[in-house]
Order: C-alpha cells, then sequence, then structure tokens
C-alpha cells in the first residue's frame, strides 16, 4: 500500500509539474494577427496578497525574454511574472513589418489588455524603455500600478552621447559578427561563453533589416520625455552612470519618480548583478505599488 501511494504520489507531482511547465509558455495574438510568445509564471489564484501586481518585462533590441530569468526566479514566487518575447525576438513571430514604436506600443497594449483587470507594473529594459513609453504615449497609465524603466534615455537632458559605432557603419563586419560583439559589450562582469553564445544565436534570430529599423524610431526625444512625464503611477528609473544627468532632472521635476545610479555594472545590470537589482526593484514595489 505505501508503494502504492508512493507511486501515486509521484504521479501527482509529475502531472502538477507537467501543467506548471505548459502554463509557462503562452500565446498572444496581436491585433494584426502575429504570435507573440510570453513566459508566464507565478501565483494566479489564490494570491498571496490581493494587492500584488502582475509584473511584465519587456526586454531590449534583438534580445529573448529570458534573459530575465534571474528576475523570473525571485519574483514568480510572490508575483505573477509575465515577460514578453517581442515581434521578431525569443520565440515569437518574425514578421516582415512592425517593427515601429508605434506597432510595438501597441503590442505591450494588447499584452496588457489580456492580462485585464489585474494591476500591472511595466518593466521595460533598453529598447523595452521606449516600447513601454510608446504604450503609455498612446494609452496613458491607467492600467499601471507602477512603471520601472532600466537603463535607456527617457527623452531628458542632457541627450545621451552618440554610439561610437553607430549599427548602420559597422562594415567589413557581418551582422553575426557585430551582434557577438554587442552582446558581449552588455556585461561588464564575467558570463559564461555558453551563455554568451546562447544569447548571440537569440539576437540573430531578428532579421538584420528588423535589427536596423528597430534602431530608427523616427520621433524627437520629446516624444518619450511626454510620455514619462504623463505617467501618473509610481515610476522607477533605475540606469549606469551613462545616463545620470537624466536621472537627477527626473528625479527633480517628476513628482512621481525615483532614481538609482549603479556604477561598475554592464548594459544587462539586471544580470551583471541580479541580487542587488532584485533587492532594488523589490524595495521600489513594497514602498510605491503595495505598501
Amino acid at each position: 500500500m505505501r508503494k502504492i501511494a508512493f507511486c501515486l504520489s509521484l504521479s501527482i507531482l509529475m502531472l502538477a509539474l507537467c501543467a506548471s511547465a505548459r502554463a509557462a509558455d503562452r500565446i498572444l495574438t496581436t491585433s494584426d494577427g502575429v504570435r507573440l510568445h510570453i513566459i508566464d509564471l507565478g501565483p494566479t489564484q489564490p494570491q498571496p496578497s490581493r494587492a500584488a501586481p502582475v509584473l511584465v518585462f519587456v526586454p531590449g533590441w534583438t534580445m529573448p525574454g529570458w534573459i530575465f530569468q534571474p528576475q523570473i526566479d525571485a519574483f514568480s514566487r510572490t508575483n505573477r511574472v509575465v515577460v514578453l518575447d517581442p515581434r521578431g525576438q525569443g520565440s515569437s513571430d518574425v514578421p516582415d513589418q512592425g517593427y515601429t514604436y508605434a506597432r510595438r506600443g501597441e503590442d505591450v497594449a494588447d499584452l496588457i489588455n489580456a492580462l485585464a483587470p489585474a494591476r500591472v507594473v511595466l518593466i521595460g529594459w533598453s529598447l523595452g524603455v521606449l516600447d513601454s513609453l510608446a504604450y503609455i504615449h498612446t494609452h496613458g497609465d491607467v492600467r499601471l500600478a507602477g512603471l520601472v524603466l532600466i537603463d535607456n534615455s527617457v527623452g531628458e537632458d542632457p541627450p545621451p552621447a552618440p554610439p561610437r559605432r553607430p549599427y548602420h557603419k559597422v562594415p567589413p563586419q557581418t551582422h553575426a559578427q557585430f551582434m557577438a560583439g554587442f552582446v558581449r559589450s552588455m556585461f561588464h562582469r564575467p558570463v559564461p561563453e555558453p551563455y554568451l553564445q546562447r544569447l548571440t544565436q537569440a539576437a540573430l534570430r531578428t532579421p538584420e533589416r528588423a535589427a536596423s529599423q528597430l534602431l530608427s524610431y523616427a520621433v524627437p526625444r520629446s516624444y518619450w520625455k511626454e510620455a514619462v512625464y504623463a505617467a501618473t503611477c509610481p515610476v522607477f528609473y533605475i540606469v549606469r552612470p551613462a545616463f545620470a544627468g537624466q536621472a537627477g532632472n527626473l528625479a527633480a521635476h517628476h513628482p512621481q519618480a525615483e532614481t538609482m545610479v549603479i556604477p561598475d555594472l554592464g548594459h544587462a545590470l539586471f544580470v551583471d548583478d541580479p541580487a542587488r537589482f532584485n533587492t532594488a526593484l523589490r524595495d521600489f514595489l513594497a514602498r510605491r505599488v503595495t505598501p
């Protein structure tokens, strides 16, 4: 009997694990018919706290959503965590069109609408900052419990310095060589070689033409500034020293914003030092979003 009971318990456990694995990967079909992959983990029913918001992560240029794995692991214990693979990235469809700020903002809107009526903390990194601000510029922040913007310009002064080697001026490098160098440049601390190779292969899934379009959002810097200042929810702007001037101005002039400048980390600072980043984000959520 004990052996039967053990086997039955093991079967139930395996079924639960399989159900959890299936629940982790979902497909969202956008309003223009593109299938976007999302990672969806964490408590749903019952919520550990009725006030616990859904944390929605939007990755940067050509990056897959799984780059946020340290945050998925840390926060899915207490919050529902939803991570978007934007169009042309990760495991999402790679359509011929839609690589504009307006369409990418609508993709974020489609995801947030699908999560209704849950309260959402929108967390954008790098190009995901602009995609998040494009969403706010069009739809406002009525669905947001908070906004977290990681290491990109938000249109404040001073403007960022131009890149030393703009993407469209990299020959004689091939696209693959450029992307391999870009991936390595995102980290200040040592990263295992297999991880870098896997991330580079994921980045190369975005076609070269689409990658170029994503770096050419044709709007003035004031567009992003208008969006961030339109946010009435709590805002957390966490950046490296390159954006310290913008962080200072945002904290001084935006009544709902607080900022944090983290030195000695790479662009993917939440991977370089996940413990420090996660502690800062958890503190912001506890103080400003779910006090």
